[in-house]
């Protein structure tokens, strides 16, 4: 079966502080009629540390769409060949190994995809298949998986690679003054990542079985306003209290596959904000020590978009992982409302790196 391995990590070094945030709100907005609302919101989102792909002083302009998005592709490919280099070598393979790259991004827009530099600057075999997701924003982590693990169930023996580059802070707009933006600009961070998933060998979750749900009528949750000025983001006030309608799906998908998810030895969840964790473990019957990934990534990073699920992940890897045979979920939540999940259990053996292997037709 397809393993996850482990995933590799990078923040860039511009922090911006919970503290900083509120005086920016402050001192930008002091006439704002629901200020201490937006002030009390963003304290309660427990994010303590964001990472910016540019200084603060340059975050806070606006240059113009045109502008930015060469800020997010100059940045995308100084970034990504990084985490990619280490992700490689956490599941013990080579760039030529594998067989589909799966690149991740709501933050920017390139035509064709970095996948395509990628292959022609990093190793890649020019047979190599691309998988560009724009559209899912923080559920598009969990989609990756999901997607891959479909590929290697058809193709038992392919590699694929799984990119993950959000750049949230290209998305803030100065003009946006609605309680939803102003706390979306409290919240949101950015961050790269990347993971292999091996279809034979490796060590980490071997993933057993995916799904996806849609809350109908949801569509105008989360969304983004397309514009000459770029990406507006707008988020609904019912966000929150998505885990009303998502946890039982959670628990639909468990029990297809005879698990029972009160039960379950571990739980990576997308974590938009501290509330989903809260009602989350109140719907799973869980405690809130069971999303203590989640939690460590949104409190010290911020909310990295489809990033999230991969960091939380790392996570796990960094405290040894939960044991052979451990059985647990992923879970990424975004627009539509959408959750992409997964079930695995965690693997320990150190597959050896496969020789001869050719490349799905």
């Amino acid at each position: 079966m397809a393993t996850l391995c482990r995933p590799a990590v990078q923040v860039p070094p511009h922090v911006i502080t919970m503290a900083d945030t509120l005086a920016l709100a402050r001192s930008r907005h002091p006439d704002h009629p629901q200020l201490p609302l937006v002030l009390r919101l963003i304290e309660n989102t427990g994010v303590l540390t964001r990472h910016l792909v540019q200084p603060l002083e340059l975050t806070l302009q606006h240059p113009g769409f045109e502008a930015r998005n060469t800020v997010y592709e100059t940045e995308a490919k100084a970034r990504v060949p990084q985490v990619i280099s280490r992700a490689l070598e956490a599941a013990e393979l080579d760039a030529e190994d594998i067989d589909l790259i799966v690149y991740v991004s709501c933050t920017g827009f390139m035509m064709p995809s970095l996948t395509a530099w990628l292959i022609n600057t990093q190793g890649f075999r020019s047979t190599t298949r691309q998988l560009p997701i724009a559209q899912l924003g923080c559920a598009g982590g969990g989609a990756a998986i999901n997607r891959a693990h479909d590929f290697c169930t058809a193709h038992p023996d392919a590699n694929v690679l799984i990119v993950a580059c959000e750049f949230c802070s290209l998305c803030y707009q100065p003009a946006d003054v609605g309680v939803g933006s102003l706390l979306s600009n409290g919240l949101f961070g950015d961050g790269v990542a990347a993971a292999v998933v091996r279809g034979s060998g490796g060590t980490g979750i071997r993933l057993e079985r995916n799904g996806s749900y849609l809350i109908p009528d949801t569509e105008a949750w989360i969304s983004y306003d397309v514009r000459s000025t770029g990406f507006h983001f707008v988020l609904d006030k019912r966000v929150p209290s998505t885990m009303g309608p998502l946890a039982p799906a959670l628990g639909d998908l468990a029990a297809l596959h005879g698990w029972d998810v009160r039960r379950l030895d571990f739980y990576i969840v997308h974590a938009g904000g501290p509330r989903i964790l809260v009602d989350l473990g109140e719907y799973l019957q869980v405690p809130q020590h069971a999303f203590r990934f989640s939690r460590a990534t949104l409190t010290e990073y911020g909310n990295t978009a489809s990033v999230v699920v991969l960091d939380a992940l790392r996570r796990l890897f960094e405290e040894g992982g939960p044991g052979d045979g451990a059985v647990g979920l992923l879970a990424g939540f975004g627009p539509g409302i959408t959750a992409e999940m997964t079930l695995g259990r965690w693997r320990s053996a150190v597959g050896s790196r496969p020789e001869g292997v050719l490349s799905p037709s």
